[in-house]
């Protein structure tokens, strides 16, 4: 891990420059069994500039998976799924949940995806489960092909955000501060 901040500056000033070009979604990730899944997530989530990371449960993460990325992101911890989607429903959060084995999903191609969604991972055991799988405005099914029963939780989150992205960014010359249209 590196020692300096990137950019020669101090954490707090790095996270400010982040700031101004941050993307408007979220992630909210259903506590994984596995510790090293959730920094690998936040590690993901870094990579795309989300707006916020939300821990959702109690269960411990690993920090070394994230990479050192957690400190310069805003990493909100929910104790429960009860506790997140009343958070939710209180700030209007629009909340894209991925699960591809949910009574009839809407494909990521489909999908909605808005702008300031929550994008909301399961954990690899059982997924989002049922409080969040209620509260979806839409529950996301990333295509799969192959005799796999699922993605594992970091790739599927890393999927799920290029997919956000690209609708945004797609087009010749487009880079991740450049706007679509």
């Amino acid at each position: 891990m590196a020692k300096v901040p990137p950019l020669d500056m101090p954490i707090e000033e790095v996270r400010e420059e982040l700031d101004r070009i941050r993307h408007p979604f979220r992630v909210a990730i259903r506590r994984s069994k596995n510790p090293f899944n959730v920094g690998g997530v936040i590690r993901t989530a870094h990579s795309f500039l989300a707006k916020e990371i939300i821990l959702i449960g109690t269960e411990r993460y690993y920090r070394k998976g994230s990479m050192g990325m957690q400190r310069f992101e805003h990493v909100v911890k929910v104790d429960s799924e009860e506790a997140f989607v009343a958070m939710a429903k209180e700030r209007g959060w629009f909340l894209s949940v991925l699960e591809k084995d949910a009574e009839r999903p809407v494909g990521l191609w489909d999908a909605r995806l808005p702008e300031d969604c929550v994008l909301v991972i399961g954990n690899e055991d059982e997924g989002p489960g049922d409080v969040l799988l209620e509260a979806a405005d839409e529950v996301v099914a990333i295509p799969m092909w192959g005799i796999n029963h699922s993605y594992p939780m970091t790739v599927a989150a890393g999927i799920v955000m290029a997919e956000w992205a690209r609708r945004r960014y797609a087009g010749e010359g487009r880079v991740v501060v450049t706007k679509k249209g």
